[in-house]
Order: structure tokens, then C-alpha cells, then sequence
């Protein structure tokens, strides 16, 4: 909103300094500011409504140290960060781009079903909360928009070079161009001519015009997995929200590269215009999840819960496939990956020795992983430090792909 303001100021009465709401960076500083405003001052009073409605977190006793203290702490914290999210974006984003309504549109989406989650486990006095079929319906429905809109959009495209030719018939010669077209490719990492487009998944007996059906399919995956992922690394005190920030940070590096000229082809990557506003929203993201932090690191004052956590994980899946990095994210989400993974195999493998020797065994103390390093007596802050840890390394892996190939 700021956006139009100060840009209609600085055309019709070129009010000093009104021209800065033109510069990506400026925004960009702007909304990471605001937000963390936002979550550190306006966060002690979410943290307070929360605990006199007695929204507590009821904690089963799973036999790890330390766990019980936490009875009765606040959760839906996630609303710290859905403010601190979505008014800074409001507020400095350009409200028109397709890539900022669909992030708008995910955030709140995602939310929802996550407070719907909380609600039932803190009102309803029910444990397993929202059923989880509802939980895929409400994530299957937000990969359609995303995938439908990404798909057919008539404002999602890349820029592609298109090579001058040589007109024989009348001896002139046309220059080469740059074009902006609609394309479903992707970037495939650690490979050079790194574009790939999804039609050719497709069986030579299915035409292209249906390479819509596939694209969206891989986007409901994409999104129902990182969301999980985000919801199941959500365990102890920070875990979650500072994988979160240093995934956010990677990919606003990424929608910047994305938006640049000069860099993106010194560095062969696909031109995708109007994906600089993301950055705007991943400055936000950024600054709501380190705000959100000043109450949730350990000791935790307050917990997002589901509200917060399905939220992450839609946000960062859809910020990938916007920016064309979908093949990156077992890389850069690599933490959520690995949480989810050990959930899988534990589950899996008990189920399966029960069936075969009667008897359910374990390949780990406890799912999810962070439970297993509890089990074997690490402390959880240097649990979620290690971790942290890893997730840097990760990035900078993820960046590194830039050039590397």
C-alpha cells in the first residue's frame, strides 16, 4: 500500500524522498524491519491474550527431560508470525504482482487449517486435533491455486533469448531478442543446460497441452511434504523457526538472482520477471520467524504450534516453485527431509516387525529425529544449534549450485 502511495506522491508532486519506494532493497530493509517490530513488541501481548483465554499446551509425557516444565506454555504462536508476516507485505509489496497474492493467498490459507488443528486440541480437549485427511484436503486444495496459477497465468513467465536469423530471401538479417514466455521448466541442479521442462515426463502418446495435470500433481506434492516436514521438525524450543529463517534467506538470494539481469546471466540461471517482489515477502518471512524467536528459543515463552508450522512449510515450498528451485528443496530443506523421513522409517519398520516377529522394533529412540537425540541425553538447545548448523551448511550447498556444474 505504501508502494502506490509514494509512488503516486513522487509522480504528481515529486515529494522529496518518495522516489526510495522504488528500490527493491529499500522495501526489502523495510519489511524485515517492521516485522521484527512487529513480533518483538506486539509479541509479549499475543503471548499474554494467549495465556489468560488458557490456550496451554497439554504435553504427553513421552519420558524426555525437561518436557513437563513446558505444561501450560501458550500456544498458536504462529499468529506472532502471521502478523509480522502479512503487514509488512501489505504494507511495502507491490499488492498486483501474481507471485505476492499467491503468497498472501498461502500464508493465510495454510494458517487456517493449522488454527483449525490447534483449536480442536485446545478447545475441544482432542489430542489428535484436526483428522489428517482433512489436513490433505485443505493442503491438496492450496497445491491446485498454486499449481493452477503458476501454470496458466498469463503473468508467469521467463525470459528467454531467442537468436537472430538470417531472412535469405530478402537479405536481411534479424537480431536476436530477448523474450518473455510462458514455460513449465525448472532448474536441475549440478548439471549445465540445467533447464528442464516437465512436458518431457510425459509419454510420447500424451500431448503437451496436458503437461498441466502433471505439473500440478508434483505441486500438491511439493507442498503437502514440505508442510508436513515443517510441521513434524516443530518439536522442541526454536527448532523450527530458525530452520525457517536461514531456508528463507536462501531463497530470497534466489528471487533476487531470479529478477536481476546482469546476474542472472552471468550466472546462467532463468530470468523470471517480476519475481523480485518476493524478495520483499522473504525479508518479512525472514524477520517474522528471528522476532518469533525472541519468545520461542529455549526456554520457550510460547510455542507456534500448527498454526505456525504448516505455515512455514507451504510458504517455503511455494517461494521454491515460484522461483524455479523445486529440485533444490531436498537440499535446502534438508533438515525437514530428514525429520520426515525418520517419522516414515520408524513407523514403517515397526509395523513391519510386528507383522513378522509379533513384536514392533524401532531403528531409532524416538521419531522424529531430534526426539532420538533427546533420548540419548543431548540437550535440546544443542540439539536445535547443531541442527541450525546443518542447515547453514545446506544453504550455502544450495548456493554453491549456482555455479557448480
Amino acid at each position: 500500500m505504501l508502494y502506490y502511495l509514494f509512488t503516486y506522491l513522487d509522480q504528481q508532486f515529486d515529494f522529496p524522498g518518495a522516489g526510495v519506494f522504488q528500490y527493491l532493497s529499500f522495501r526489502a530493509g523495510a519489511a524485515i524491519t517492521l516485522s521484527l517490530l512487529i513480533a518483538a513488541v506486539y509479541g509479549r501481548q499475543i503471548i499474554d491474550m494467549l495465556r489468560n483465554l488458557q490456550i496451554g499446551e497439554d504435553i504427553r509425557d513421552l519420558g524426555l527431560e525437561g518436557q513437563m516444565q513446558k505444561r501450560g506454555t501458550p500456544t498458536m504462536g504462529g499468529f506472532i508470525i502471521l502478523a509480522s508476516l502479512v503487514f509488512p507485505t501489505l504494507l511495502f509489496a507491490k499488492l498486483t504482482n501474481v507471485y505476492i497474492v499467491l503468497l498472501l493467498v498461502s500464508t493465510i490459507w495454510t494458517g487456517m487449517i493449522g488454527f483449525l488443528d490447534d483449536y480442536i486440541k485446545v478447545f475441544k480437549k482432542n489430542k489428535e486435533g484436526l483428522q489428517g485427511k482433512f489436513k490433505v484436503v485443505g493442503q491438496v486444495g492450496l497445491g491446485l491455486i498454486v499449481g493452477l496459477t503458476l501454470y496458466f497465468n498469463d503473468h508467469v513467465k521467463i525470459r528467454v533469448y531467442k537468436p537472430g536469423v538470417i531472412d535469405t530471401s530478402i537479405g536481411q538479417i534479424e537480431n536476436g531478442a530477448f523474450q518473455d514466455i510462458k514455460s513449465m521448466s525448472t532448474t536441475v541442479p549440478f548439471l549445465k543446460n540445467n533447464d528442464f521442462n516437465y512436458s518431457s515426463l510425459l509419454p510420447d502418446f500424451i500431448p503437451d497441452e496436458y503437461t498441466w495435470i502433471l505439473y500440478v500433481a508434483i505441486v500438491i506434492f511439493i507442498i503437502t511434504a514440505v508442510s508436513n516436514g515443517a510441521n513434524i521438525t516443530d518439536g522442541i524450543d526454536g527448532l523450527a523457526a530458525g530452520t525457517s529463517v536461514i531456508i528463507g534467506l536462501t531463497l530470497g538470494v534466489f528471487a533476487y538472482l531470479s529478477n536481476n539481469k546482469p546476474l542472472s546471466q552471468y550466472l546462467s540461471i532463468m530470468y523470471i520477471p517480476n519475481s523480485g517482489e518476493m524478495v520483499i515477502f522473504c525479508a518479512a518471512f525472514v524477520g517474522a520467524c528471528v522476532g518469533f524467536l525472541w519468545y520461542n528459543s529455549y526456554p520457550a515463552q510460547v510455542f507456534m504450534g500448527d498454526t505456525g508450522s504448516l505455515m512455514l512449510g507451504s510458504i517455503i515450498a511455494v517461494l521454491a516453485l515460484a522461483t524455479r528451485k523445486e529440485l533444490l528443496i531436498p537440499v535446502m530443506c534438508g533438515i525437514f527431509l530428514v525429520e520426515l523421513v525418520s517419522v516414515i522409517m520408524q513407523v514403517s519398520y515397526f509395523r513391519y516387525t510386528k507383522q513378522k516377529f509379533g513384536e514392533g522394533r524401532r531403528i531409532f529412540l524416538m521419531s522424529p529425529l531430534h526426539h532420538h537425540f533427546q533420548k540419548k541425553g543431548y540437550h535440546e538447545a544443542k540439539i536445535v544449534t547443531r541442527f541450525w548448523i546443518v542447515g547453514i551448511i545446506l544453504a550455502v550447498i544450495t548456493l554453491v549450485t549456482l555455479k557448480l556444474r
